[in-house]
C-alpha cells in the first residue's frame, strides 16, 4: 500500500464540545482512520456538563443566519458563511438522528427534553466508543512541530505523530497557554474575559440582591454600547442576560480601561424623561392622599421602587401631595437614567468565555484549516470567536467542528490523486 493511501491518523487536542463533535463527524466520514482525542484534564466534556445549570444549552432557536451571527461580538463575518453549511436546524437534526429531542424555552434557549446535560455527554461518549475513537485524558501537549507532512507532538505521555492536527482546546484565560503553538507563527489575539457581571463596589443598590427588572436598558458611557433585557441585582452588582450580553459586546473595550466605567440604566426604556415626569405629576394630582409607597409603574419591583424613593429622600409614608416638584424631577431622572460607577467584573467558571485566540484572518473558514500550516485545523473558542449567552457558543463549536471534519477529509482526498481521478 502506498504512503498516500494508507490509513491516516488525526489527533484532536481538546476533549470538549468542539473536539468531540469534530471527532464524531470525522469518524463518520473516515471510519477506518485513527482518531485520537487528547484532553489535559482527567474528565471530558466539562463545559457541556455544567452548561445551562447542568441542563446543557445546546443551541438557540434562531433560524435566520443573518440574525444568528449578530450574537457574536467577534466572528460575525466569518461565521455567516459557516452557518449556511451547518446551523441551528442542522444541530437539531444531528441530535434527532441520535434520538435526542431538543425543546425551546421562552427566551429561545434550547435544551434536551431530558433537562440534563448527561444526555448529551452520554451520546458523545457512546458514539465515540462505537466508532473506535481513542481518548487520552490527563495528557498535556508540551510542544508541536511539523516535519514534512507529519506533525510531531511532545506530550506528558510521550511523543506522538499524526497526519493532521485538529486544535479544539477552548478558550484560554492567559496568553501563555498558547505557547505550544509557537512553532506555527500564528497570530494570537491576547485573551480577555467575556460574559461577566458588572461590579458596583459598596453601592447600596446591592442590598436589593435578587430583584430583577425584565425590560431595562443598560448602557456603558465609555463605549456607547447598550443592551436591553432582563437585569438582575446581585450582592456585588448587576447581572442578568442584558448585562452578560453587554459585557461580551464590550469585552475588549472594558479590558482596555481596566474595568473602570460608567453604567447608565434606563429602568423604563420605552419612556423619555418628560413622559416619566408627566406620569408622576399626573399620579400626584390624581392620588394626592395616597402614600408614595404605592408604585406608579408596575414594571418597577416594589423593593426597587422603595429604594429609588429613598435615593430621592421621599419617605414611604409621604403622601403624593406633599412631594415637592424637585423631588419628583429627581425620581423621574433616576427612572430615566440611573448612573453607576462600576469597577471590576465577576466571571463564573461554568460560564467562562474568552475573547481572543487565533486570529481569524489566518483561518480558511471553508475548511477551518490554517492558512499558514497545511493539515492544521481549528474550531471552538481557541479561535477569536465568542458569543453572548444563550447557546450561541455551542452552536459555533458544532458548526466549526463539522466544517473542520469535512475539511480534514478533503485534505486527505487531495493527497490521494487516485481518488480524485
Amino acid at each position: 500500500m502506498s504512503e498516500i493511501t494508507k490509513q491516516k491518523t488525526t489527533v484532536i487536542i481538546g476533549g470538549g464540545a468542539a473536539g468531540f463533535f469534530g471527532a464524531l463527524e470525522l469518524a463518520t466520514l473516515r471510519p477506518n482512520d485513527n482518531i485520537l482525542i487528547i484532553e489535559k484534564n482527567n474528565s471530558l466534556l466539562n463545559k457541556v456538563r455544567i452548561s445551562g445549570g447542568g441542563r446543557c444549552n445546546v443551541t438557540h432557536a434562531c433560524f435566520d443566519n443573518k440574525l444568528l451571527v449578530k450574537n457574536y461580538p467577534r466572528g460575525q463575518k466569518e461565521l455567516l458563511s459557516c452557518f449556511y453549511t451547518f446551523n441551528t436546524e442542522s444541530t437539531i437534526d444531528w441530535f434527532a438522528k441520535r434520538n435526542i429531542e431538543l425543546k425551546t424555552e421562552n427566551d429561545g434557549r434550547m435544551f434536551p427534553v431530558s433537562d440534563t446535560s448527561e444526555t448529551i455527554v452520554a451520546c458523545f461518549l457512546e458514539e465515540a466508543r462505537e466508532k473506535g475513537i481513542r481518548i487520552l485524558t490527563q495528557t498535556t501537549v508540551q510542544h508541536i512541530k511539523k516535519t514534512g507532512a507529519i506533525f510531531n507532538l511532545e506530550t506528558s505521555r510521550g511523543d506522538m505523530e499524526c497526519d493532521t492536527l485538529f486544535v479544539a482546546t477552548g478558550g484560554h484565560p492567559k496568553l501563555i497557554h498558547f505557547d505550544y503553538l509557537q512553532e506555527f507563527n500564528h497570530t494570537i489575539i491576547p485573551p480577555v474575559p467575556s460574559l461577566f457581571t458588572f461590579n458596583l463596589p459598596q453601592h447600596p443598590i446591592c442590598m436589593l440582591m435578587g430583584v430583577s427588572v425584565q425590560h431595562a436598558l443598560v448602557r456603558i458611557e465609555e463605549t456607547k454600547d447598550q443592551m436591553q433585557g432582563p437585569v438582575l441585582i446581585t450582592h456585588w452588582g448587576l447581572s442578568g442576560p442584558a448585562v452578560l450580553k453587554l459585557s461580551a459586546m464590550s469585552a475588549r473595550k472594558l479590558a482596555s480601561i481596566n474595568y473602570n466605567y460608567t453604567l447608565v440604566i434606563q429602568w423604563l426604556p420605552t419612556l423619555h424623561f418628560d413622559e416619566i415626569l408627566n406620569l408622576l405629576t399626573a399620579n400626584k394630582n390624581q392620588n394626592p392622599k395616597k402614600s408614595s409607597k404605592v408604585r406608579v409603574f408596575e414594571e418597577i419591583p416594589q423593593r426597587l421602587w422603595e429604594f429609588l424613593l429613598a435615593e430621592c429622600a421621599i419617605h414611604l409614608q409621604t403622601k403624593w401631595a406633599e412631594v415637592p416638584k424637585v423631588k419628583l424631577q429627581k425620581l423621574a431622572n433616576f427612572l430615566y437614567q440611573h448612573t453607576f460607577k462600576a469597577n471590576g467584573k465577576t466571571t463564573f467558571k461554568e460560564e467562562f468565555v474568552t475573547s481572543g485566540g487565533i486570529d481569524l484572518k489566518e483561518i480558511d473558514f471553508k475548511t477551518m484549516q490554517s492558512k499558514l500550516v497545511p493539515g492544521l485545523f481549528f474550531a471552538g473558542e481557541v479561535l477569536n470567536i465568542d458569543a453572548v449567552t444563550g447557546g450561541f457558543n455551542f452552536q459555533a463549536a458544532w458548526t466549526c467542528s463539522y466544517i473542520a471534519a469535512h475539511g480534514i477529509n478533503a485534505y486527505y482526498d487531495n493527497l490521494n490523486p487516485a481518488k480524485n481521478a
